[in-house]
């Protein structure tokens, strides 16, 4: 926005989030375009607020099928280790029996997978990532753990572990590390977490802070000392929390340095992660809820640490870094979303499994989240598209006015056509805001645009809403089984290549230079090496 300053800006979310939250709820269960999946970092802040327009429910018919292939596919993910070269591998739940923190792990362990998109499945990628694990169990100092890795279905950048030796990494992370080294330092990094309790630690000290905040809200809310003593709490679990993650670091550096590994790969990949977070939000505001990001900080003084533990075990360099090995074990490992989600191409959504998509304007950029398509654009401008369960004999215009939209203007209620799809559009208003609403009918499904710009914008939303929601259409067939997946592939520079002409092969993505940079972790100036294996994003 022009000439606004950041804290304004903060200011007009937070008022725009207020607004949204209640300009509309639900009154039939939403299809999630996305799938049960969980995406961090919805677009900006008006993106943040629309996200929270409706209460989102499974949708059945996609929704189990996915879960259903997920157990079948995290049954198959799982490695247990002994650690010591004498001892041959034993299974993971033979080993979890005796610890008696197994049942907490057991219990998460299906809600991390369908909150994130169930377990990916790639037998080379489970050997790279069971040969990293082997080796760091080798040298714990906790003789007795088993430990659990499972690849989580997602494009998110995130790890974590569970009590019992549950280990999560997304694929959103593996396709960000360049070497197993790096792995080996966000794998070791959450032993560390397993090993030092921090699970139950962080549980034990959350209740108590909850009981402090009900103490003080309920008996002592006008008492500011009461207030002071809660704000003191929080402050408190704030800091438990990064000491928690500093602990871990020097324990899983530590752990990596034991096992051979380069000690220096924890704050080379921290500062790859902080540029992925500058890269994203450029145009993407955080979620705190799933993103490595946010509770695994990457700042400045955090690498300094890593790289002072790293020299206990010599200098930059000396120890394995394994590239090449773990290179070809993400070689064809799904980058993004996946065909159940939905593609983003550019400023083109396409479903292949509900056979629809739609435009978005120049200028806007998309991101497929799990409740809904959200896409932000200049002007303060945002969108989102959803769908919803509609009985074919209940009329468009009686569901508009059913409840679900707040600020409703029953006069700008119009009937159209979209292509030979019918629909409906209405107006309404809330603060600052004004709020075009689309609804259009396939079936037993109707589909749903919602677009929001400042009041001050005038008829500037009626051209874009139409605009986005006009394009909308169904796939044909021949277009359904054109779609494909994006993967990561790993190409070797040849003699006269460069950044430039690496990222020209990478497909389906903006900003291919600096994206190139990113997963390659090359520095600005930087350039290719003749002879070297890079990744870019291909079908």
């Amino acid at each position: 926005m022009n000439g606004e300053s950041s804290e304004t800006a903060a200011n007009r979310g937070r008022a725009r989030d207020e607004t949204l939250r209640m300009l509309a709820t639900p009154s039939l269960p939403i299809f999630p375009i996305a799938g049960p999946r969980r995406r961090a970092g919805g677009i900006a802040r008006l993106a943040a607020a629309l996200f929270l327009v409706s209460t989102v429910s499974a949708c059945t018919s996609i929704g189990n099928s996915l879960q259903e292939a997920a157990d079948s596919e995290s049954a198959k993910l799982q490695s247990g280790y002994m650690p010591g070269p004498a001892r041959d591998p034993v299974t993971f739940e033979g080993v979890q029996k005796g610890d008696p923190q197994s049942p907490i792990g057991q219990s998460q362990h299906p809600k991390i997978l369908a909150a994130y998109g169930g377990a990916y499945n790639d037998p080379k990628l489970e050997q790279t990532l069971a040969t990293i694990v082997g080796r760091l169990a080798a040298v714990t100092d906790d003789a007795t753990r088993a430990y659990r890795i499972t690849v989580l279905n997602s494009p998110n950048v995130n790890a974590f572990a569970l009590p019992g030796g549950y280990l999560y990494v997304t694929r959103g992370l593996l396709a960000l590390a360049n070497d197993s080294a790096e792995v080996a330092a966000v794998i070791a990094h959450e032993m560390g977490h397993v090993t030092a309790n921090h699970g139950i630690e962080r549980q034990r000290r959350e209740q108590a802070v909850e009981l402090a905040g009900r103490v003080v809200n309920e008996v002592l809310a006008s008492d500011a000392d009461g207030r002071a003593a809660l704000a003191r709490n929080r402050l408190s679990l704030a800091s438990f929390s990064r000491n928690q993650e500093l602990q871990a670091d020097a324990l899983g550096i530590r752990q990596i340095g034991r096992a051979g590994y380069d000690a220096f790969a924890a704050a080379r990949f921290l500062k790859a992660m902080d540029a992925y977070s500058h890269f994203r939000n450029a145009f993407q505001a955080e979620n705190p809820n799933l993103d490595f990001l946010a509770s695994h900080p990457g700042t400045p003084q955090r690498m300094e640490l890593a790289e002072n533990h790293a020299r206990q075990f010599g200098a930059p360099g000396t120890g394995l870094t394994d590239r090449d090995r773990y290179l070809a074990g993400i070689d064809g490992m799904l980058f993004g979303d996946s065909a159940v989600e939905g593609y983003v191409r550019g400023h083109d959504f396409y479903h292949p499994g509900l056979g629809i998509t739609f435009r978005v304007p120049e200028g806007f950029v998309i991101d497929n989240t799990a409740e809904a398509v959200l896409a932000t654009g200049p002007d303060d401008t945002a969108i989102r598209f959803d769908g919803v369960a509609l009985p074919e004999t209940t009329p468009l215009k009686d569901y508009i006015m059913s409840g679900w939209i707040g600020g409703l203007d029953p006069s700008s209620i119009r009937p159209e056509r979209i292509g030979n799809l019918e629909a409906v559009s209405a107006r309404a208003t809330g603060g600052e805001y004004v709020f075009d609403v689309t609804v259009i009918r396939i079936g037993g499904q109707v589909y749903r645009f919602l677009t929001a710009m400042p009041s001050a914008s005038g008829e500037a939303i009626q051209r874009t809403a139409e605009g986005v929601a006009n394009s909308f259409r169904m796939l044909t067939p021949e277009e359904k089984n054109s779609l494909k997946p994006l993967r990561i592939r790993i190409v070797a520079a040849k003699p006269g290549d460069s950044v430039s002409s690496l990222a020209r092969k990478i497909v389906g993505v903006d900003r291919k230079d600096e994206m190139f940079r990113l997963l390659n972790e090359i520095e600005p100036n930087g350039e290719v090496q003749a002879g070297t294996r890079y990744k870019i994003i291909a079908e």
